[in-house]
């Protein structure tokens, strides 16, 4: 009998051991999301539209919106808003001026709400993986 109960502490060792493991794993991708400041150096401003061409954005990820409140916002929006430039009436607007917005997997859309800015492509589309 003793040798029974040693293989049954070995085994739950091992599977202790794997769900540390997995566990550790699992988190990994959360400990490697990156931040972006957008627009880089111009911050968030007009015609910022094509600031996210040649990058690679996961779900996690963090966009950091840098502007002067006074003068814009930050909405996101669905696809049909940033097309018609539209903010959503039940849509939150950020208005810090340094706020931080965590990518969800897939399309996130983003504008200013601020009349004519969102025309003059002060928004962004990101696709995160």
């Amino acid at each position: 009998m003793a040798k029974g109960r040693g293989s049954a502490s070995c085994s739950v060792r091992a599977i202790v051991a794997i769900m540390v493991v997995s566990m550790l794993l699992l988190q990994a991708d959360y400990v490697q999301a990156a931040t972006y400041k957008v627009g880089g150096s111009g911050g968030w401003t007009f015609n910022v539209v094509g600031w996210t061409k040649g990058k690679y954005f996961k779900a996690g990820d963090v966009l950091v919106f840098i502007y002067n409140p006074s003068f814009h916002n930050v909405v996101k929006v669905n696809g049909g808003a940033y097309k018609s430039c539209q903010k959503p009436a039940n849509a939150f607007t950020y208005t810090s001026g340094q706020d931080r917005l965590t990518l969800s997997k897939g399309q996130n859309f983003f504008i200013c709400s601020f009349p004519g800015h969102c025309e003059s492509n002060m928004k962004i589309a990101v696709t995160a993986a």
